[in-house]
């Protein structure tokens, strides 16, 4: 997870410099804007891309480039291609894999990620394609928050009627046969997410993210693969803080070293 160092704005608005990984990316993010914390870090911990595999990754909404920075880090070999609809926010994208030395592996595309196919094709984003797919959609419905005032941010964290459906769709159009998908989310989504799943994914596993020993989760991460006819698996998941607030090793080792997240399932 980043802490923030600030930097002075430019023309149009100001960002700060977010460490992650214990230090191994530097992320530049707008203070007005998407901000990535562990939510990225956990998702591209969990994405099972195999180093010098050549296997090809897409990261759906990526923001400023963290969940894609955060798998290219770990796992060497791979081509990552994260989907920016923001045009300020794709550019910090590309800024950040260029001061983190992953030019050529690591591609940032601006597109909706909710437009026809045909569209996404011509942005260079080709239907099966992508053995493993990751996604941090919106978490709230209109209905469900306070709208933000920034139109970045309503967009970033709150979902209008059908997204989620849509954005299922199209990782579906893009991931090869047998591919993974990889989702963080709220437990509420639960339901939603099993019903879109169905007969385009299966070997379901769900894995909880609990804040402390004996609370209820607070985040949910999904895998599933492509085609598969496995049976769902509920996982005993994993404790973030000890009763003192301190991580657990565990999370510490995701959070600071870059350790993998092992999804059984």
């Amino acid at each position: 997870m980043g802490e923030a160092r600030d930097t002075p704005a430019d023309a149009r608005e100001a960002f700060s410099d977010d460490v992650f990984l214990g230090g191994r990316l530097l992320l530049k993010q707008p203070l007005d804007g998407p901000r990535a914390g562990m939510d990225a870090v956990f998702l591209a911990a969990a994405c099972p891309a195999r180093a010098d595999s050549g296997e090809r990754v897409l990261d759906a909404g990526a923001a400023s480039g963290a969940v894609a920075l955060c798998v290219a880090a770990r796992v060497p070999g791979v081509d990552v291609t994260g989907v920016e609809i923001d045009r300020a926010l794709c550019a910090a994208f590309r800024e950040n894999i260029t001061r983190n030395g992953f030019a050529g592996r690591v591609h940032a595309v601006e597109a909706d990620l909710t437009a026809p196919v045909r569209l996404l094709s011509v942005a260079g984003l080709m239907p099966g394609s992508f053995d493993h797919l990751l996604a941090n959609p919106p978490f709230f419905g209109t209905g469900d928050v306070r709208l933000p005032r920034s139109a970045r941010l309503k967009r970033a964290h709150v979902s209008e009627d059908g997204t989620l459906g849509a954005w299922i769709r199209v990782l579906t159009a893009m991931a090869a046969p047998k591919a993974t998908l990889t989702l963080i989310h709220l437990p509420s989504a639960l339901p939603e997410l099993l019903g879109l799943l169905e007969r385009r994914f299966g070997g379901i596993a769900v894995f909880p993210l609990f804040a402390k020993p004996g609370a209820p989760a607070i985040r949910m991460l999904v895998r599933a693969r492509k085609g598969s006819r496995a049976a769902m698996k509920l996982l005993p998941g994993l404790v973030l803080h000890e009763p003192d607030g301190r991580f657990t090793l565990a999370a510490q080792a995701i959070l600071r070293e870059g350790e993998a997240l092992c999804i059984a399932g």
